[in-house]
């Protein structure tokens, strides 16, 4: 994983960060574009991600995230999952390029 990838996931990360921390647990509920599932579920399912991808960069078993009451904290949730992924170690490029794509879809998906 190249200093510049490492770069990209952290700045994607904080885009969809910065533009969600504000949101009110009515716009979370709402349905993200990509169907059925609310913004908030579709945030979940990146944080899944992230932290399965940091799980395997440490080599450790997956676990699943846990799913806060408070549908504000997603943010800082997101933010400290991907915090811990890039501490992690090092990941195969392809991963870490897909993390990003994913991250930007996911802000795609929850405008």
């Amino acid at each position: 994983m190249t200093a510049e990838e490492r770069a990209d996931l952290q700045r994607a990360t904080d885009r969809l960060v910065g533009r969600v921390r504000h949101w009110q647990p009515g716009r979370w509920a709402r349905p993200a574009s990509n169907g059925g599932m609310s913004r908030a579920d579709r945030v979940r399912v990146l944080a899944q991600r992230l932290a399965d991808a940091a799980a395997d960069a440490e080599r450790r078993e997956r676990r699943p995230v846990p799913h806060l009451d408070n549908v504000l904290a997603l943010p800082d949730q997101l933010r400290v999952l991907a915090a811990d992924l890039l501490a992690a170690g090092d990941l195969p490029s392809d991963v870490l390029v897909g993390l990003i794509a994913e991250v930007r879809s996911t802000a795609a998906a929850v405008e």
